[in-house]
């Protein structure tokens, strides 16, 4: 197992652990199971309790959009993101930070 996921996986063992809640919004989840067969963790990971799928509504869409336009960057992913971790003062897990600070530098990242 690469590097990369064996950090992930110790990051959610912890979490459920801890009795963490670990939030996905559902743009990040849409765009990481594009290929299903290859995420078997990932499905398993959002059918648990601990887990809250945050869909891109009306709210979220306004809150997303005017963070792009505040930054003047365009990924509706990465905003949704930064958009769902502030609301639950939680740290973002990713393996791509620049984008994510450029939306809001004083975001918690944990860089996998």
């Amino acid at each position: 197992m690469p590097k990369r996921r064996r950090g992930v996986v110790v990051l959610l063992a912890r979490a459920v652990e801890t009795n963490s809640r670990v939030t996905i919004p559902a743009s990040a989840l849409a765009q990481a199971i594009r290929r299903p067969e290859r995420q078997a963790r990932l499905s398993r990971l959002i059918r648990q309790p601990s887990s809250d799928v945050v869909p891109l509504d009306r709210v979220d869409a306004v809150n997303v959009g005017r963070l792009l336009a505040a930054s003047g960057t365009s990924d509706v992913v990465d905003a949704h993101v930064v958009v769902c971790a502030r609301r639950t003062a939680q740290r973002v897990v990713t393996s791509d930070p620049d984008d994510l600070t450029l939306l809001d530098p004083g975001v918690e990242l944990i860089v996998v």
